[in-house]
C-alpha cells in the first residue's frame, strides 16, 4: 500500500492544511493530489491486480496482518483521529478497533461456488471473479472505520483499491497507508488525497470498476452521474434522518442515556443516529426533560481531554449549518430546552442542544442536521408516528422504543428503512448487511452482501461425464 506523496514537496506540488476543530489551529498538511496525477494511480492499481486476485490465500494472510498492524499502532491512530476529527480519545479508539476487526471478518471470509441443477445433462457451475480497481471515496466523520468497510470487502474479493479522505480527516488515512504499507502488495492500496474536484475525477475515471462513496445525497447523486460515464458499478451511502419511535408504555427513564447516546455520539455526526424523536403526547415533556437534563449536564471540549464526552463539530461548513438550521427553528417557534446555540471560545463547538414545540415541517425534522441537535415532537396516536417517521426522502435506519416487545417489533416492521432497531439505536454486526432505501442510497455494504458487492458473477457449463 502506498500514500501518494512520492511527488514530494519539490516542483510546485501542493500541499494542504488540516484544521483541529478543538482550536481552529492546523495539526498537519496532506498532498493536494492534482486530477490528472490520478491516472498513473489507477494504472498501478490495475496492473497490481492481477497478481492480487491470483492468490487468495496469501490475500487472508496480509489482510490478518493489516489488522494485527492497526491494533498495533491504536494509540497513535487514535491520537491523530481525534485531532483531525474532534472526537473523544475514547472513541477514537473504539473506531481504530473497528477498522482492525473488519479487516480481520473479510480476511475469513470467501465467496462460494454454486452448483445450478436444472435437469439437463450440464453441470453448470456459478463461480465469483473481483470486479477490478475500487474507488473508495470516504467522509469525514468515520475517516478510519468507513474507509475499512469499503476496502477490506474489496480487497478480500480480490479487487485493487484507490481510496480517497476527506480533505478535512486525510491524516489517519495517512498513518493507516504507511502502516499497511509493510503487509499489503504495492499499489494494491492507494491512499490519494486531494481538495475537490479529485474526488469527481476519481468517481468518473475510466480505470475505475466500482464506485463507494459515502456522504450527502448530493455529492452521491454526482458521483453516479460520473461512474455512469465508464458503466462503474455504484454503492452509495448517503446518510439518514433516522426516526426513534417511542410507544407509550416506554420507560422513560429506563431508556433515556441510550437514546441521548444514539443521538449525540460523535457530536451527532453518525449517518444512522437518532435524528427526530416522536413521543407520545402525555410522555413528551418528560422525554424532553430527560433529555434536556443530560445534554446540560455532558462534559464538552477538545476530545484528548479525558473528561469530554462530546467534541466539536468537525468543520466550519457543517458548524454553520447546524447553527442555521437550528435557528431557523427557534425563529419558527421552536424552543431550546437545552443548547441552541454556539458554545463560546475558539473551535467549532454546539451546545448539545435538544429542541421542542418544533413545527413538524421544518428544516431541522425534514432535513439531515448532523451536528449535536435532537428536535422532540409529541403524536397522538402510532399510525400518526409511523406516518411521520417515513414522512421524510431518506431511510436509512429507525427504532421503536416500548415494554411490550411484540407490539414494539410489529410497529419497527412498518418503518421505511434498511434497518430497525427495537430499544437500541446505531448498533451493527460485522456480519449483517447495511443498507438503505430512497434518498439514503444503493447498494448494500457489511456481512457477505458487502464482499459479493465486490464481485461478479462468473458461470462456466460443461457436459455430464457419460
Amino acid at each position: 500500500m502506498r500514500t501518494f506523496d512520492e511527488v514530494g514537496r519539490g516542483g510546485g506540488d501542493a500541499w494542504f492544511a488540516v484544521a483541529d476543530p478543538a482550536t481552529g489551529e492546523t495539526c498537519g498538511e496532506a498532498p493536494d493530489l492534482r486530477p490528472d496525477q490520478l491516472d498513473a494511480v489507477v494504472d498501478r492499481a490495475h496492473r497490481a491486480w492481477s497478481g492480487w486476485r491470483a492468490d487468495a490465500a496469501a490475500r487472508t494472510h496480509a489482510l490478518r496482518g493489516a489488522a494485527d498492524a492497526v491494533e498495533a499502532a491504536g494509540d497513535d491512530l487514535a491520537r491523530l483521529l481525534t485531532r483531525e476529527q474532534g472526537k473523544p480519545l475514547a472513541e477514537s479508539y473504539a473506531e481504530v478497533a473497528r477498522t482492525a476487526a473488519r479487516l480481520r471478518y473479510f480476511a475469513d471470509l470467501a465467496p462460494r461456488t454454486r452448483r445450478i441443477s436444472d435437469g439437463r445433462p450440464v453441470r453448470s457451475e456459478v463461480r465469483w471473479r473481483p470486479v477490478g480497481p475500487v474507488a473508495a471515496i470516504v467522509p469525514w466523520n468515520f475517516p478510519l472505520q468507513l474507509a475499512a468497510a469499503k476496502f477490506a470487502p474489496a480487497l478480500a474479493a480480490g479487487n485493487t483499491v484507490v481510496l480517497k479522505p476527506s480533505p478535512y480527516t486525510p491524516l489517519a488515512t495517512r498513518l493507516l497507508g504507511s502502516l499497511l504499507a509493510a503487509v499489503l502488495p504495492e499499489d494494491v492500496l492507494t491512499v490519494v488525497t486531494g481538495r475537490e474536484p479529485l474526488g469527481a475525477r476519481l468517481a468518473s475515471h475510466p480505470g475505475i470498476r466500482h464506485v463507494t462513496f459515502t456522504g450527502s445525497v448530493a455529492t452521491g447523486r454526482a458521483v453516479a452521474e460520473g461512474a455512469a460515464s465508464s458503466l462503474a458499478r455504484v454503492t452509495l451511502e448517503l446518510g439518514g434522518n433516522d426516526a426513534a419511535v417511542l410507544l407509550d408504555d416506554v420507560d422513560v427513564e429506563g431508556i433515556a442515556d441510550r437514546l441521548f447516546w444514539a443521538a449525540f455520539r460523535n457530536c451527532g455526526q453518525v449517518c444512522m443516529a437518532v435524528k427526530r424523536v416522536y413521543a407520545p403526547a402525555r410522555l413528551h415533556a418528560e422525554v424532553v426533560e430527560a433529555l434536556a437534563l443530560r445534554a446540560k449536564s455532558v462534559a464538552v471540549g477538545s476530545g484528548l481531554d479525558p473528561d469530554t464526552r462530546i467534541g466539536p463539530v468537525n468543520n466550519a461548513p457543517q458548524l454553520a449549518r447546524v447553527a442555521e438550521l437550528t435557528g431557523r427553528a427557534l425563529a419558527d417557534g421552536a424552543r431550546a430546552a437545552a443548547g441552541g446555540h454556539r458554545a463560546a471560545g475558539p473551535g467549532h463547538f454546539f451546545a448539545p442542544t435538544v429542541l421542542t414545540d418544533v413545527p413538524p415541517g421544518s428544516a431541522v425534522v425534514t432535513q439531515e442536521q448532523f451536528g449535536p441537535v435532537l428536535p422532540v415532537l409529541p403524536y397522538g396516536s402510532v399510525d400518526e408516528a409511523v406516518a411521520a417517521a417515513n414522512g421524510t426522502g431518506f431511510g436509512l435506519g429507525g427504532s421503536v422504543w416500548g415494554t411490550d416487545l411484540d407490539r414494539a417489533e410489529a410497529v419497527a416492521d412498518r418503518l421505511e428503512c434498511g434497518t430497525a432497531w427495537i430499544n437500541h439505536h446505531a448498533e451493527l454486526s460485522l456480519a449483517q448487511p447495511f443498507a438503505g432505501i430512497k434518498d439514503s442510497g444503493v447498494g448494500v455494504a457489511g456481512g457477505p452482501w458487502g464482499l459479493y458487492g465486490n464481485l461478479r458473477p462468473f458461470v462456466v457449463h460443461r457436459p455430464e461425464e457419460p
